[in-house]
This record gives structure tokens, C-alpha cells and sequence, in this order.
């Protein structure tokens, strides 16, 4: 619950934990691609346009969220949300600047691989929970899943599971890393994000009545050894 006095430190704030949320999404997804075995499926679609066309995959990422972005203003007939284009284009860049990162290797044995899976899958998790609890917007493919909903009818995961099948196909098609991790990734990001976002949303919300506290003095809590700075000996 977000206090009343909500204001410029808030806003900046929230905006932090948002900008925080995708690098944490991003270093997840960046794992299960460095993991070798399997990705989601939407990753499974820039990998494998990445493969067939170059570029990289993190501006496979940004190209489509753009696309996707204009498909949806273009059906809602509004303008881009600022918080999806800003996931569209920080995800994509996060995404290239972790796999550059020399460190960040491949494992050479099977078990490691699905240690940095399931490391990766869990990361996602929280990624996502704690952007979405900032609450500054939904990213490009959340929106046009919710727009979709609005023009159909149908249920949310309904066209969530339409939306994945599409773009795993198209994956495929194209010979992207489909695996034992896509089908892990798909039947455990629900659960997770279930879990990990009242977690953070409670962590947003204690920010926030911290913030709150800091900026009104009134409710600061009163020190007994509180002065004006001048000294004991002094007086």
C-alpha cells in the first residue's frame, strides 16, 4: 500500500527498483543462455533469429519489443506506456552487456549447466517480481497479452499459452535452444513469480514508509541523545 505523501523521492525511487528489477531479469535470462540447455521461449525466438540473421541477441530483443510495442499501441490505439519502452530497450541491452562479460562461462559438465539453469530461472523470477512491483508499467509482451485479452475474450493464460506456442515455434523453425530447461523455464516462472512478488511488493512497500518517515520529520522517531550539536563539555 503506497502512502499518501507519494511524491518526487517516490517517483524516482520506484523507478530505481524498476530499472534494478530488469537487471536482475536480465542477468537471469543471460544464465539460461550461457546454461546451453534450453531457454524461454521467447529467448528460443531471438537466439534463433540471432543465428539465422546475426546481429545479437539482446537487439533481437529490442527489435521485436518494438514491434510488439507498435502492434499494441496500434490495436489499443494509445500511445507506448514510458515503462514498456523502457523494459524493451533496457532488457535488450543488459542482455548483450552480461553475455559479453568474459566471466560469465558456460559450465563444461551437465550438472553445472543446470545449476546455472535453475540459478537463472529463480533470478528471472525475482527479476520480474520485483519490476512489476515498482509498478511503473507493464513490459511490451505483458501489454500486448493484455490487450489481446481485451479484444478477444479469453482468458489471461489463454492467450499467454498462445502467445509462448507461437513464438517456441517460430523458435524452433528458426533452430533455436529448445531443451530441458524451456519446458523447466515454462512450468516453474508461474509458481516463482507467485512467490517472489508479495516479496516484492513488501520490500517496495517498506522503501517506500522509510522514504515517507525521512521526508516527514514528524514521523521520525525522537532521539533522547538528539542536539543541537553543541557539545556537553562545551555547556
Amino acid at each position: 500500500m503506497k502512502p499518501d505523501n507519494k511524491g518526487i523521492p517516490w517517483f524516482w525511487m520506484s523507478w530505481g527498483i524498476f530499472v534494478l528489477g530488469l537487471l536482475v531479469m536480465a542477468f537471469g535470462i543471460s544464465l539460461m543462455i550461457k546454461a546451453e540447455v534450453g531457454s524461454a521461449p521467447w529467448d528460443v525466438f531471438h537466439i534463433g533469429l540471432y543465428q539465422q540473421f546475426g546481429l545479437t541477441i539482446g537487439t533481437w530483443s529490442i527489435l521485436i519489443g518494438l514491434l510488439i510495442i507498435g502492434s499494441t499501441s496500434l490495436l489499443d490505439r494509445t500511445w507506448p506506456k514510458l515503462g514498456a519502452f523502457l523494459n524493451m530497450l533496457l532488457v535488450g541491452v543488459f542482455i548483450d552487456i552480461y553475455l559479453w562479460v568474459p566471466f560469465l562461462k558456460t559450465p563444461d559438465h551437465l550438472i553445472g549447466k543446470l545449476v546455472m539453469l535453475v540459478s537463472g530461472i529463480l533470478i528471472m523470477g525475482y527479476g520480474i517480481g520485483l519490476y512489476i512491483a515498482a509498478d511503473r508499467g507493464a513490459g511490451p509482451r505483458d501489454s500486448l497479452m493484455l490487450v489481446l485479452t481485451e479484444r478477444t475474450g479469453w482468458k489471461v493464460q489463454h492467450i499467454r499459452l498462445t502467445m509462448e506456442i507461437v513464438v517456441l515455434s517460430l523458435g524452433w523453425l528458426l533452430n533455436g535452444p529448445i531443451h530441458v530447461g524451456t519446458l523447466l523455464f515454462c512450468i516453474t516462472i508461474g509458481p516463482i513469480v507467485g512467490y517472489s512478488l508479495p516479496q516484492c511488493k513488501k520490500l517496495v512497500a517498506r522503501l517506500i514508509e522509510r522514504g515517507g518517515r525521512f521526508e516527514d520529520i514528524n514521523k521520525r522517531k525522537i532521539r533522547i541523545n538528539n542536539y543541537d550539536g553543541v557539545s556537553k563539555k562545551a555547556r
